[in-house]
C-alpha cells in the first residue's frame, strides 16, 4: 500500500470515532446503528495496509468485510436488526452474511486493541513481539497451519515502530494518546457485538 498523504492521521480518526461509538455502547439507550460503526471500522483498513506482509491476509479480509457493512448500512439501520435479519432469513453462519462479516470484522478491531495494549507496554522499536501476541490471541485460533505458518515468515518484515508513525504522520507522544484512547474505548464496543451473538445463542467461535 503506498504511503498515506500528507496530513491524513489515521489513529486520530479511529480514535474519536471509537469514542463516539463506545458512547453509544455505553449509554444503553439508543442501538448502535451501523453506518457510524461502518465508518469507524474503515478507518483501521489503513493501519493494516501499513503493516505489510504479515497481514496483507487481515487486510484483504477486513476491507471486503467492512465494504459489505458499508453498503448493508443503506439500508439496515442497526447492527441489531442486521443480525436479527440474518437469522430470519437462517444464513447467519453461510459464507458472506452480513452477520459473519460483522463477527470477522470484530476480530480486527480486537487485533488491533491488542496491538495498541502491547505496542504501548513494549519498549524499543520492534514490533514483532505486539504485533505477534496481537495475531496469537485473535486471529491464529481461527487459522489453518498454512496461514499461521504465512503470517510468521512476514512477522520479519514487519516496519520499526519508528516506520509504523512516519506511514501514520503522528509522533510518538501523539500516537501514544490515541493507541491509549482507542483501546479503552474499542473494549465496550467489541463486548456490545459479542453480546449480540451470545445474547442469541451463537457463540462468536465460527
Amino acid at each position: 500500500m503506498a504511503d498515506l498523504n500528507v496530513g491524513e492521521k489515521p489513529l486520530r480518526n479511529i480514535s474519536e470515532s471509537f469514542k463516539a461509538l463506545a458512547a453509544t455502547v455505553n449509554a444503553e439507550t439508543t442501538a448502535v446503528e451501523v453506518a457510524p460503526f461502518s465508518r469507524a471500522c474503515s478507518f483501521i483498513s489503513p493501519l493494516f495496509g501499513c503493516l505489510g506482509i504479515a497481514f496483507k491476509f487481515a487486510e484483504m479480509d477486513y476491507v471486503a468485510k467492512v465494504n459489505d457493512l458499508v453498503e448493508s448500512s443503506k439500508s439496515i439501520a442497526s447492527l441489531q436488526v442486521l443480525v436479527d435479519r440474518d437469522i430470519e432469513s437462517d444464513c447467519v453462519r453461510k459464507a458472506g452474511s452480513h452477520s459473519r462479516n460483522l463477527l470477522r470484522v470484530k476480530r480486527g478491531i480486537d487485533m488491533v486493541r491488542v496491538l495498541f495494549e502491547q505496542i504501548l507496554i513494549t519498549e524499543g522499536n520492534s514490533l514483532r513481539d505486539p504485533a505477534s501476541k496481537a495475531y496469537a490471541q485473535v486471529f491464529a485460533p481461527h487459522h489453518g497451519w498454512a496461514i499461521r505458518k504465512a503470517v510468521g515468515a512476514g512477522m520479519y518484515a514487519l516496519p520499526s515502530k519508528a516506520q509504523l508513525l512516519r506511514k501514520l504522520n503522528e509522533d510518538e507522544a501523539s500516537a501514544r494518546i490515541f493507541m491509549q484512547d482507542y483501546v479503552a474505548a474499542s473494549a465496550p464496543v467489541i463486548q456490545y457485538v459479542e453480546k449480540l451473538f451470545f445474547s442469541r445463542d451463537l457463540g462468536i467461535d465460527w
